[in-house]
C-alpha cells in the first residue's frame, strides 16, 4: 500500500483536511475552551456538517453518500453466495 506523508507546514498538500477543519473552526473556533462544549452541541455539529451538501460529492451530502455506500455494501454481501 502506498502511503503519502504531506510536508510540515504545506496546507495545500492536504487540501480537503483544511477545508474540513475551516467547517469545524466555524463551530469551534480556534483557542476555544472545548471543556464547556457538550456532548449534544457536538452531536448537532457533527449532524450539521454530515447535512451540508458537498461539491466533492456532486452536491450530494455526506450523510447521503455514506447511506448509499451502506446500502451497497448490505446488498453486495447478500447477493454473494
Amino acid at each position: 500500500m502506498d502511503v503519502f506523508f504531506c510536508d510540515p507546514h504545506s496546507p495545500w498538500l492536504r487540501g480537503s483536511n483544511e477545508n474540513a477543519n475551516g467547517l469545524i473552526r466555524e463551530y469551534l473556533p480556534k483557542g476555544m475552551d472545548l471543556s464547556t462544549v457538550t456532548q449534544a452541541q457536538l452531536t448537532a455539529i457533527e449532524h450539521s456538517l454530515n447535512s451540508r451538501p458537498r461539491a466533492i460529492l456532486g452536491f450530494a451530502t455526506p450523510q447521503e453518500v455514506f447511506d448509499q455506500l451502506k446500502i451497497n455494501h448490505i446488498a453486495g454481501v447478500a447477493l454473494q453466495a
